[in-house]
């Protein structure tokens, strides 16, 4: 039992919740959508099923990265986090390895049986097509995402300034939204990439959210983190854009036409709702750059700082507020 613990520890697994809201948020839309290849729109126990098996392996992705982390960041740990697991030698270094690597089979071998309508049955999701196992393709590509930010012999972007804002959001905010959409529906649209988008950008600047309070033991390790190469008050400055422009697209992609397809706009939910959560998540992007720009200096003398609070509940709203203007009728 207490191996267990250890290894719950190691998979830090409240940090679950954003992806996994993300992952069902994005299956919503693609539901919701006028992209949804059942013309029904029927919730049927094969769509839940695949939907449950993606989320569950979103979870298995989450726990190996988060491993996978720990065991590369194991210095920079010993100043920032010294109670974790692979710092007081509670788990081996090889321990780490075998879960992350167990972790990271589970997260993407069964994900090639996540496929969408009209393939219904189990034998037939295997046997589909290789174009159509596009979630398999995608967990394959967010796998290769995390090894580039932590893995030195991969780049470790983690230690590369504003790469490493981007490598942490391509995987959780774009490919993320895009995974829950393809457990649903074919990605080859301008729609799922426009809403991965969305939180992508969001996600650039949450990105350095724990860099600031790291200074110190990510500069013992030498990352060269916003903060430390630009100083607080800089790096502050350039991450509060992203916590605003990303929400203006909102009502704009939702009235913009699909090049596609230019009878429907970019993004198929109610329009107004849309609309309206771009605008409430705008007022309170603003909000948090005031927290954030009135004491740059604060953000590194506290881990939890007002500004992060407030980063957190505007994600998960903004995901719960999307599957809802999917589900809000829309004439699409």
């Amino acid at each position: 039992m207490k191996k267990i613990e250890l290894y719950t520890q190691l998979s830090r697994p409240f940090t679950l919740l954003p992806p996994l809201l993300g992952i069902i948020s994005g299956a919503i839309c693609a539901w919701g959508s006028v992209h949804n290849p059942d013309p029904d729109h029927r919730l049927t126990l094969s769509v839940v099923l695949t939907v449950a098996l993606g989320s569950l392996c979103a979870s298995f992705m989450n726990a190996a990265s988060n491993a996978i982390n720990q065991i590369t960041d194991l210095e920079i740990d010993r100043v920032n986090k010294p109670g974790r697991p692979l710092v007081t030698g509670a788990l081996t270094l090889r321990e780490g390895w075998l879960f992350t690597w167990v972790f990271y089979a589970l997260a993407l071998v069964p994900t090639w049986a996540v496929v969408v309508f009209p393939h219904t049955t189990l034998a037939a999701k295997i046997g589909a097509p290789l174009p159509w196992h596009e979630t398999f393709y995608i967990y394959l590509a967010g796998m290769v995402f995390t090894l580039v930010y932590s893995v030195p012999s991969w780049g470790r972007t983690k230690a590369r300034g504003m790469w490493a804002n981007w490598t942490i959001a391509i995987p959780r905010g774009c490919l993320l939204k895009v995974a829950g959409w393809a457990m649903v529906a074919r990605i080859g649209h301008w729609e799922p990439w426009a809403l991965g988008t969305i939180f992508m950008l969001f996600l650039v600047g949450a990105a350095s959210t724990k860099d600031f309070a790291d200074i110190k033991g990510d500069a013992a390790g030498g990352c060269k983190t916003l903060p430390i190469l630009h100083g607080p008050k800089k790096a502050a400055w350039i991450i509060a854009p992203f916590f605003i422009f990303p929400w203006l697209l909102v009502p704009l992609f939702a009235h913009l036409p699909d090049p596609q397809n230019p009878a429907h706009p970019i993004l198929t939910g109610n329009q107004w709702a849309l609309t309206g959560l771009g605008a409430l998540l705008t007022v309170w992007g603003c909000y948090t750059v005031y927290l954030i720009l009135r004491d740059p200096d604060d953000l590194t003398r506290t881990e939890n700082h007002p500004s992060w609070k407030q980063m957190y509940l505007m994600m998960m709203a903004a995901q719960i507020g999307f599957a809802v203007a999917y589900l809000i009728p829309h004439g699409g």
